[in-house]
C-alpha cells in the first residue's frame, strides 16, 4: 500500500502527480532563467527524453532548439527537438559553450561512481554558457528510484534482495545487481563541489529537501 501511494506521487504521466507539479515549478524557474536570453535559445538536454518537454510544454515551440544527447538514438517527433548519439561523461563532439544551456534532469546520479559524476559536472558547464542540473537528494528518507526508505543507504546485498521482491520487482539476480549498482544518489556538500560556481535550490516533498537544482552561469 506504501508503495502504491509513492508510485501514484511519481507517475510523471499523471498531470495530478506530486512529481509532475514538482517538475512544473521547476521548468518555471528555468524559463525564468531563460527569460533574458535572445531567442531561439540553444538547449542540450543531457540524458532526457522527448517526453519530458512535451510535457512541460517546449515541444514545438519554435523559440527553443533542444538537443537531447543519449546512450541510443530514437526518432525525433518534433521540429525544435533532435536527438543525438552521446556520453554525458565525453560531450567532446561538441565545442565549448556550443549551447546557451546545458541541461539535465535526474541523470548525473546514473553516471557512476565520483570520477564519472565529476566528469559529467565538467562537461556540463564547458558545453553549455549556462547550465542547470537537478539530481534527487541522497538524504530524503525514500529513494526514488526504488521506494523504499532509506534504500539508498543499505548494503548491495540487502539492495539487491529487495529490487527483485518489492519494485520494481526485477527477478533475475544479475540484473537486480546491475539495476542496485545504477544509482549514486549525491549530498548537498558533493552537488556544491561538483558546480562550485553553481546556486543550489532546495526541492520539497512532505516538507524535507527531496531534491536539489544547481545553476551557473546566468
Amino acid at each position: 500500500m506504501i508503495r502504491d501511494l509513492f508510485v501514484d506521487m511519481v507517475d510523471f504521466h499523471k498531470d495530478s502527480s506530486v512529481i509532475t507539479k514538482i517538475r512544473l515549478s521547476r521548468i518555471a524557474l528555468f524559463k525564468d532563467l531563460m527569460a533574458s536570453l535572445p531567442r531561439p535559445v540553444k538547449i542540450l538536454d543531457v540524458g532526457g527524453t522527448e517526453l519530458f518537454w512535451e510535457r512541460m510544454g517546449f515541444a514545438d515551440d519554435e523559440n527553443y532548439q533542444i538537443t537531447i544527447l543519449n546512450l541510443s538514438r530514437t526518432e525525433p517527433h518534433h521540429s525544435n527537438i533532435s536527438l543525438v548519439v552521446g556520453d554525458a561523461r565525453d560531450m567532446s563532439d561538441f565545442e565549448d559553450e556550443a549551447f546557451d544551456v546545458a541541461f539535465s534532469n535526474s541523470v548525473i546520479e546514473h553516471v557512476g561512481g565520483p570520477t564519472e559524476q565529476r566528469q559529467m559536472a565538467e562537461e556540463v558547464m564547458r558545453v553549455g554558457k549556462g547550465y542547470f542540473v537537478q539530481t534527487p537528494n541522497r538524504s530524503f528518507p525514500f529513494e526514488p528510484h526504488y521506494l523504499f526508505p532509506l534504500f539508498q543507504f543499505f548494503p548491495l546485498g540487502l539492495k539487491v534482495f529487495l529490487i527483485r521482491r518489492w519494485y520494481p520487482r526485477i527477478s533475475d539476480k544479475d540484473e537486480a545487481t546491475k539495476a542496485a549498482k545504477s544509482v549514486r544518489l549525491l549530498s548537498r556538500r558533493e552537488v556544491a563541489d561538483l558546480f562550485p560556481d553553481g546556486k543550489i535550490r532546495d526541492e520539497k516533498l512532505l516538507g524535507m529537501t527531496s531534491s536539489f537544482i544547481v545553476y551557473g552561469g546566468w
